[in-house]
This record gives structure tokens, sequence and C-alpha cells, in this order.
């Protein structure tokens, strides 16, 4: 389970992963070797998997996201799941249970690029497309209270 000071570096770190040991040792009320400590156990139990950086898709001219749900042709799911995989554009994936084998995040410069990709993947697959307008709830930590 987490501690008080384990979830304190967690939101701490949701914030900014670049933070400095030094900086992050301050701002939980901890000396550094005892941060480093507790980042080194909370990786050690799979709690950090990893850091990473968030960017703009815009600002690299990524005009569009859309979801994706895609309901395999039967005897096409691991190829449609490949397809998937091996298409740079979809940036998330996930294997779901209901009516659609995957829902997919997929990032695209424009209206063409869009039809090009989905038109590969139809070959073998029905999908349904939303375009996202806005994401008034970006990716963040779930709620990290004991027990809850």
């Amino acid at each position: 389970m987490l501690d008080d000071l384990d979830r304190r570096l967690l939101d701490i770190l949701s914030l900014n992963a670049r933070i400095s040991l030094k900086e992050l040792a301050q701002e939980a009320g901890l000396s550094s070797p005892s941060t480093a400590d507790r980042l080194r156990r909370l990786e050690d139990r799979g709690v950090i998997t990893g850091f990473t950086i968030s960017i703009n898709p815009v600002a690299l001219g990524y005009a569009l996201q859309a979801i994706v749900r895609v309901r395999p042709m039967p005897g096409m799911l691991h190829i449609v799941e490949k397809m998937i995989q091996e298409t740079p554009e979809f940036v998330e994936c996930d294997k779901v249970t209901g009516d659609d084998c995957f829902i997919a995040k997929l990032l695209v410069r424009d209206m063409e690029q869009l039809d090009t990709i989905l038109d590969r993947i139809a070959e073998r697959s029905q999908t349904n497309t939303s375009i996202v307008k806005s994401s008034p709830v970006k990716r963040r930590l779930p709620p990290l209270g004991v027990g809850k």
C-alpha cells in the first residue's frame, strides 16, 4: 500500500516528471537519499513504471484526434491487432469487451490521412469513428487514497 509520503511523491511527479531529485525531496519534505530510496521501492513494486513527457500533437502538425472503435471480421482479430500496432498514428489502443474488440486513439494531420488509415483497417473490420472536439479530463492519476 501507499503511505502519505508515497502519494505526495507521485502527485508531485505527475505534475512534473522532470523535477530534480533535490527539488522533489524539498517539496515532499524529505532528504534526497530518503526520496531516492522511496522512488526505487516504488519502481521495484511496479507502482512507477517509467517517466515520460507530454506533447502537444497540434504543435507537431496533428490537427485531428479520433477515437476509433474496431470490430474485426471473423478470423481477423490478430491481423487487425497487428495492423493497429504497426500504424504509428494509433497512439493508444485498448482491447475491450462488448460489441467492439478495440478502442483506439488516432492522431492524424487531416481528414485525408484519417481516411487512408481507416480504409486499410476497414478491409478486415468494421470501424466507428468519432472526432475528438476537446479533452475536459486529461490523462491523470487514479485516486491514491488508502483502500479507495
